[in-house]
């Protein structure tokens, strides 16, 4: 296929495997315990129905059909309404508590580090672009020995607009000086990834796996390829492979 110069990944679902379950009862106890112990009183549901309230309205006030918000700022209202004001670093350890107590798997796709590392060793930009958290995405990467491998790191918490947004992918695109059509994003939402980055001009690759959106159809007009199954050794392959620029490959 065609070689770009950049490649523009997605994380979760395409370099990474993450689940994640925020209706667990024992999350929202321990959740509750937290919050008690620094004497803002909730019981487990009064906390989860806050949590969710504020959350949606904090998204309300957004200007766009793809909104985020800073999590954080969540769950220091959560204290600020029962009368607290803790300072930043206990905030950041209650929001880092909740993302440990409510990730059920989190672990690396066989062949993703080294599939970063091999196109940076061929001279290739390489650049994460994920719909995410910052406070817990960055965590994450470190966790995962991720943070070193990218150029650039753009996460949507950060901007207050999720991928498909326009904005988001110019950001990442105007603040390293790049041009769309030297970029190739890859991730596994047809529509947030592929869609997404054709609208600002630039080629996907789409790797359907089992994070991806089910049933959702094929980005068959916007995709220079379509890869059915997680398999990113047969994608280095791909992206370090030549081939016609104009060629299309279902997979």
């Amino acid at each position: 296929m065609k070689a770009y110069s950049h490649y523009i990944f997605d994380l979760y679902g395409t370099l990474a495997d993450i689940h994640t379950d925020e209706t667990l009862p024992r999350l929202w106890r321990s959740m509750a315990e937290r919050y008690a112990r620094a004497g803002a009183v909730y019981g487990p549901r009064e906390l989860r129905e806050s949590y969710l309230r504020i959350c949606a309205e904090r998204i309300s006030r957004v200007d766009s059909p793809w909104p985020d918000i800073p999590i954080r700022d969540v769950f220091a209202r959560l204290y600020a309404e029962k009368g607290i004001r803790p300072g930043s670093s206990a905030v950041r350890e209650t929001a880092m508590a909740f993302r440990r107590l409510s990730t059920t798997r989190l672990r690396l796709y066989a062949g993703a580090r080294e599939l970063l590392a091999a196109l940076r060793d061929a001279g290739r930009g390489v650049y994460l672009l994920s719909n995410a958290q910052r406070l817990w995405t960055e965590a994450e990467l470190r966790a995962l020995g991720l943070w070193e491998c990218f150029d650039d790191v753009v996460i949507s918490s950060d901007f207050g607009f999720c991928k498909p947004d326009p904005r988001l992918f110019r950001a990442l695109l105007e603040r390293n000086g790049l041009e769309a059509a030297d970029c190739l994003m890859i991730g596994n939402d047809p529509a947030a990834d592929i869609r997404g980055a054709a609208g600002v001009g630039m080629a996907g690759y789409y790797i359907r796996s089992a994070l991806s959106p089910r049933n959702a159809p094929l980005p068959a007009d916007d995709a220079v390829c379509i890869q059915n199954g997680m398999d990113l050794s047969l994608l280095r392959r791909r992206l370090l492979s030549e081939g016609r620029s104009g060629e299309k490959r279902w997979l």
